[in-house]
């Protein structure tokens, strides 16, 4: 327990010690929280009725930014499998980064369920043997489990990994490596069950694909490789953490391929609502086209297809793939067209028009906003403060003997000391 207590007032001390440029950083963070947790309070004051959702759109911008997130956070066995499974040497040094981002994801997306249902107190009845959540015929009961055990194993796996090389020594591989392939089977299946929450609603046909779960695979593998790519960019050149060329190398394939795969899953799914004009496509047509004067989403569809045609024809020649900046661009295209594409180019249009075709259009309040900034730079502070912790003790900067708390609950015998040896401070 004093060794337990020690890394933890290591990681404490190197999570609030830093440059000018890092203490700005957290403050600029922290001050986004708390704009998003006074809009949260006006929601829990007045109502849900201050945000843009009516009873017609009841999933609006939280779920969308949720559905987003849940992608990027399973995105995170991109690095997993390489590392663990196949070997790939290249990736290790970024496997952990990759985990601490999949940890902010999760927080944010579970934020976003929270604020979604107007308050925490309409949560109780999810708690176990409290509540009931209809386990296991209900979806979301599904969705809840996979959700928590991820977080669970993700924090799990990292914390052990960084206890060990913090003490100086590695990590028994019979105690993690099966949590690391349970882990990489939970990833697949969260974001999959996150897509038949949607396609089991027989009354959406907008939702009704067999393609929606490929789909959500196939964009949480553009879209999550893509943030990793500029983030370990980023820290590398600002952090002085060695991220080895060949894995920023090897990302952007998994990026083009990815991206490729997801322009041929569109390309299908708008052939099958556009060749024949039943009633099953108005959802379609309302997003790309507008149904009379209701043509809310339609610039939000088309620019997220151009960014992310841009992004993956860059991507697909070789030789503009290789230069530096089409790549960070063409990634920064690629994040923000998913994030709009598989947030509100989806989960919006399932509701318009309703059942009795009556179109109610919803734009997200100055409320959902805020709280949304609020819960993304939540995020953002997480993986600042476990990357802030993590990289000085993969690097061997930070280690159990260097502590100064555990040098003074277990001192090393020291030899008499010299009076006429000047004292050290």
């Amino acid at each position: 327990m004093r060794t337990l207590r020690a890394f933890f007032n290591d990681a404490l001390r190197e999570a609030t010690q830093g440059s000018t440029a890092y203490h700005a950083w957290m403050g600029v963070l922290t001050f986004l929280m708390c704009c998003g947790a006074w809009a949260y309070s006006v929601q829990l004051r007045e109502g849900l009725i201050v945000t843009g959702l009516h009873d017609h759109v009841s999933w609006g911008f939280y779920i969308s930014n949720f559905t987003f997130l849940v992608g990027v956070a399973a995105a995170a066995v991109i690095l997993v499998m390489p590392t663990y499974v196949l070997k790939d040497h290249d990736f290790h040094s970024a496997v952990l980064i990759g985990e601490a981002m999949a940890v902010a994801a999760l927080i944010m997306a579970i934020s976003f369920v929270v604020v979604d249902v107007g308050g925490p107190a309409r949560l109780w009845h999810l708690l176990p043997v409290v509540g009931r959540i209809n386990f296991p015929r209900s979806l979301l009961a599904w969705d809840i489990l996979v959700l928590n055990g991820y977080l669970a194993l993700n924090v799990g796996v990292p914390f052990y990994l960084l206890y060990s090389h913090w003490q100086g020594r590695e990590a028994d591989k019979r105690y993690y490596v099966p949590v690391v392939l349970l882990s990489i089977a939970w990833a697949v299946s969260l974001h999959l069950v996150t897509a038949f929450l949607y396609a089991g609603l027989p009354a959406r046909p907008f939702w009704n694909s067999s393609l929606l779960g490929p789909r959500f695979l196939a964009t949480a593998f553009t879209a999550g490789p893509a943030l990793m790519i500029l983030v370990l960019t980023l820290i590398r050149r600002f952090g002085g953490y060695p991220v080895a060329h060949e894995t920023i190398q090897k990302l952007s394939v998994v990026v083009t391929v990815a991206a490729q795969i997801c322009v041929v899953m569109t390309i299908s799914e708008l052939f099958v609502e556009f060749y024949r004009n039943t009633h099953h496509g108005q959802s379609a047509r309302y997003l790309f086209f507008g149904i009379g004067e209701k043509r809310a989403l339609v610039p939000w569809i088309w620019s997220s297809i151009a960014l992310i045609a841009t992004a993956t024809g860059l991507l697909t020649l070789h030789h503009l793939r290789a230069k530096k900046a089409v790549l960070y661009s063409a990634c920064v295209m690629l994040f923000v067209g998913i994030l709009i594409e598989k947030g509100i180019g989806t989960i919006i249009p399932g509701f318009i028009p309703e059942p009795w075709g009556k179109i109610h259009e919803y734009s997200p309040t100055w409320v959902e906003l805020t709280v949304a900034l609020g819960i993304w730079a939540l995020g953002a502070f997480v993986f600042t403060v476990l990357a802030k912790v993590a990289i000085p003790i993969e690097m061997g900067l930070l280690r159990e003997a260097n502590s100064a708390l555990h040098s003074t609950v277990s001192p090393t015998p020291q030899p008499a000391a010299n009076p006429a040896a000047p004292t050290p401070e």
